[in-house]
């Protein structure tokens, strides 16, 4: 599917109206893979989009198609962009990347020195999440802010969670730090420069040596019998 045919945009007010649809595709998804996901209400959605912490996409005609938020924790030293969905019919479309790419580069602009952190099962997110750099990490690496870890109460997982004391679980935690990718500092680029261009050398003296090429041309005798004819006219 061409992936122009969507609008990627930064959600605002005008695009409460698909929270409720949000919510029930969320819930849905995870049911339909038997993992866990933190449930959010409509009214938790529509205020991610009234604080410019979401991205949606529509198709040219209006309807959803698309969403993701952003979640801050630890006094804004972590970000997570939670909540990744797509309508069914569109899955394994490219439009999961189109969103991921433009909730990342949001949370980019609004916490550049945050660290950006996922929690997920699912195998296409973790490829997508690779193509932006994140990196695999223990949980031990990920906000320690307990209003996050209550987030996954909700989960069909929790126990699992809870047993091993927040070390691990089905989810595989990704992370994606600053710091350390500015770290890797591009070289800086070197215009090639170009050669001297070379002189040209005098008029005249080309024609001069032209002419005395011509005359080692000229065979023996040859010499006279132009002189000859020279002196003749």
């Amino acid at each position: 599917m061409d992936q122009s045919a969507f609008v990627v945009s930064v959600a605002n007010g005008q695009h409460i109206i698909h929270a409720l649809q949000i919510c029930n595709e969320m819930e849905s998804s995870a049911k339909a893979r038997g993992t866990g996901i933190a449930k959010r209400s409509p009214d938790y959605i529509a205020q991610k989009m009234l604080e410019g912490k979401a991205v949606i996409a529509l198709h040219p005609d209006g309807t959803w198609a698309g969403f993701c938020y952003i979640e801050t924790w630890g006094h804004g030293k972590y970000v997570a962009n939670s909540g990744l969905i797509v309508s069914p019919e569109l899955r394994k479309s490219g439009l999961a990347r189109q969103i991921k790419q433009k909730v990342f580069e949001l949370s980019r602009t609004k916490y550049p020195d945050a660290k950006i952190f996922g929690l997920t099962t699912a195998l296409a997110v973790m490829r997508i999440n690779s193509g932006l750099g994140y990196k695999p990490v223990t949980y031990s690496e990920l906000t320690d802010d307990e209003e996050f870890w209550k987030g996954c109460r909700s989960c069909v997982n929790f126990e699992i969670l809870q047993s091993k004391n927040r070390t691990n679980c089905l989810c595989t935690a990704m992370l994606y730090d600053p710091a350390k990718e500015e770290s890797f500092m591009a070289l800086p680029v070197v215009q090639k420069q170009e050669a001297p261009k070379a002189e040209k050398q005098p008029t005249a003296k080309i024609i001069s040596l032209n002419e005395r090429w011509m005359r080692h041309r000229v065979r023996p005798g040859q010499q006279n019998i132009n002189n000859n004819e020279r002196n003749a006219s």
